[in-house]
């Protein structure tokens, strides 16, 4: 975890300046990508004690940054290379929205939580799936419409800001790459028409994704 040294609020933009803990940032230069509680940014300064980056307004009306104060913490990882061990699932830092904390139960050391996501967003989390929230790579429990459970292990509790996650409070989102693509490259060629935004009735069963209907 890293820390909000400084914020700036400019013209609808904002620059930061996270100190960085205990991450180590050799080899990080100007112009590498951080992850800042799941949100891919770009660092603009960097030294031994945290770097700088720039955030945009689309950031800001797209993630929990929009609330960001100085003093408080963040989860932080690097960019992965070739070399680098894969813990968990493919994620861009690229975020879809804000997931709310609903229910947090303790079950032994864990902590079971539930969390609400945004109707459009619903579609895109599968039980057993994965789930990236403010940057942690999660393995989905359970899904009931609008909410899926997740279930937090003790070291994870203590390394990142989900530990200290209350109800009611929000994390940034991004749902598995593989949904975002999948649910684009069925539309077709429908996808270049101004309408073909989303996947419809039709274009499912003629896909064969619907029992009982023809294609």
């Amino acid at each position: 975890m890293g820390e909000v040294a400084a914020l700036q609020r400019s013209g609808g933009d904002a620059r930061l300046r996270i100190a960085s803990g205990k991450l180590d940032l050799a080899g990080v230069a100007i112009g590498d990508s951080i992850a800042v509680s799941g949100v891919c940014l770009t660092a603009v300064a960097v030294d031994g004690a945290g770097f700088n980056a720039d955030v945009s307004a689309e950031t800001l009306r797209c993630t929990t940054f929009a609330k960001l104060r100085v003093g408080d913490a963040v989860n932080l990882e690097k960019s992965l290379t070739p070399s680098t061990s894969l813990g968990g699932h493919f994620v861009s830092g690229h975020v879809d929205g804000i997931a709310t904390l609903s229910e947090r139960n303790q079950v032994g050391g864990s902590a079971r939580m539930v969390f609400t996501v945004p109707a459009a967003l619903a579609k895109y989390i599968a039980a057993k799936g994965s789930v990236c929230l403010d940057g942690v790579s999660l393995t989905v429990n359970a899904v009931r419409g609008a909410e899926f459970d997740v279930n937090i292990v003790p070291h994870t509790l203590q390394a990142t800001t989900l530990g200290r996650l209350a109800v009611g409070g929000g994390v940034n989102l991004e749902v598995d790459l593989v949904a975002r693509y999948l649910e684009r490259l069925l539309l077709g060629e429908a996808a270049a028409r101004p309408e073909g935004g989303g996947l419809t009735r039709e274009a499912l069963a003629a896909h064969g994704f619907l029992k009982g209907e023809a294609r």
